[in-house]
């Protein structure tokens, strides 16, 4: 069964999907053994591991570098990998740019924005699609909630149903109200992902540096379920502390010659 049947399959039962980033081979490797469906390799990279101060910053050669690392660390997980900002153009750009990302070990294409000609575009290469929309991370300057008024809501809820008649296999609804948001998920066939857009989607995805502790910021959509950047901070300061008196490394940490091999040394260099 293709993949992507079995998301739909999970759409169908009512059966959520869980999602988490991810921008490594440890990470991607913890992940998956945790029970995630799907791993995603997002321009969220910029900010949360390769300091860039906005997603617009991502270069084609990023994602694919990040990707490559991912599939290595979950050589069988589901990937879904972001293009980045302005490497989607034109269709044709679209089609060049996805098959880099597959080539480096994505199973399917995400992008931004209501472009029915990128999705048919990057169906004509067999490839699945995920499209984005809400808050768009690599359009919008300002990270603010989308479809607040009726108008907007509209707007987002047709360009939803337009993707969706192109052939999206799945829908990231970011920062959107989830009244909207169960509207959405109940008129497309297109399996629906939420960050910060309620309960009513199929699924949600949240970034694994968020909800792990590692941000420093919190956000209103995330729920902290961990505190690795203070185990993290208390790991190394313990460490630097015990270099700085002597306590690391012990004998246990250390190993030597064999008695016969260290005679033979200090005869050798007296």
């Amino acid at each position: 069964m293709p993949a992507t049947d079995i998301f739909f399959n999970m759409k169908r039962r009512n059966e959520k999907i869980a999602a988490v980033t991810a921008y490594d081979a440890p990470t991607a490797r913890f992940v998956v053994e945790a029970g995630a469906d799907i791993l995603l390799v997002g321009d969220s990279v910029g900010v949360n591991i390769l300091g860039y101060a906005h997603e617009r910053e991502v270069t084609l050669a990023d994602m694919t570098h990040h990707i490559a690392a991912v599939r290595r660390g979950a050589p069988q997980a589901y990937i879904i990998g972001d293009l980045p900002f302005a490497t989607y153009e034109t269709p044709q750009q679209a089609r060049e740019s996805a098959l880099k990302l597959t080539t480096a070990g994505a199973n399917c294409i995400k992008f931004e924005g209501a472009r029915v000609d990128i999705v048919e575009a990057l169906l004509q290469e067999r490839l699945d699609v995920c499209c984005h929309l809400g808050l768009e991370s690599q359009h919008h300057q300002i990270k603010r909630r989308q479809g607040k008024d009726a108008i907007a809501a509209c707007q987002i809820f047709d360009d939803a149903l337009r993707l969706d008649a192109a052939g999206q296999k799945f829908l990231v609804l970011e920062l959107i109200p989830q009244e909207l948001a169960q509207r959405i998920t109940r008129d497309v066939k297109a399996a629906t992902i939420g960050i910060g857009s309620g309960a009513a989607t199929d699924g949600q995805v949240l970034v694994v540096n968020d909800l792990a502790g590692i941000t420093q910021r919190d956000y209103k959509h995330n729920r902290r379920y961990g505190a690795v950047a203070t185990a993290m901070h208390q790991a190394v300061a313990a460490y630097v502390k015990d270099v700085r008196t002597g306590a690391f490394p012990s004998s246990q940490q250390a190993f030597s010659l064999s008695p016969e091999e260290r005679q033979l040394f200090e005869r050798m260099r007296p």
